[in-house]
């Protein structure tokens, strides 16, 4: 199992990101890779610590795609925040929706397996997780801890060029 080292600094310099790029609303489901994120997600508004963004919990990582599809449509910027199981299981959503109707959304993906050790069902999809993306064309770029501002600005602009869903992914805990 793989031990995971949050780093608030980074979350914080990545939903700061988002904001500046014009993003009001986040969804997700927690996974521990991301638990700073969420952590600071969930801050009321006001509150020390609240980022700025609008952020509606989802009890499953395709309802929160809908709910950020939704606000696409209506056309505010939203992010998905799910672990890399949650994306196996919204493909149908992203390839029946998103990528039909042209709908950009980023999703925010925890890479849990990807060194091949975590528990077993994470090791599956993590051995697989870039050769799925690069399969349904989802372009993506790794979150790089001491370049956040430059993997934001990065997946942003290849999700603006190529109108589609992109992917951040984290490798290590935030």
């Amino acid at each position: 199992m793989s031990t995971v080292t949050a780093s608030p600094t980074v979350a914080r310099d990545l939903l700061n990101g988002l904001v500046e790029h014009g993003f009001t609303l986040a969804t997700g489901v927690p996974c521990s890779l991301l638990a700073g994120a969420f952590t600071l997600l969930e801050a009321a508004p006001g509150a020390p610590g609240h980022t700025g963004l609008r952020y509606v919990s989802a009890p499953r990582e395709d309802s929160a795609l809908g709910i950020a599809s939704g606000a696409a449509v209506a056309g505010e910027k939203s992010v998905v925040l799910m672990q890399n199981s949650g994306l196996g299981y919204c493909l149908n959503v992203i390839t029946s929706f998103n990528l039909i109707y042209d709908v950009p959304v980023l999703l925010i993906v925890s890479w849990r397996g990807h060194d091949g050790n975590d528990a077993v069902e994470h090791d599956v999809i993590g051995a697989e997780l870039l050769r799925l993306l690069t399969l349904f064309a989802l372009p993506y770029t790794v979150l790089d801890p001491s370049d956040v501002t430059g993997s934001v600005a990065g997946v942003l602009d290849q999700m603006d060029r190529e109108q589609r869903c992109a992917v951040l992914i984290v490798r290590e805990g935030i």
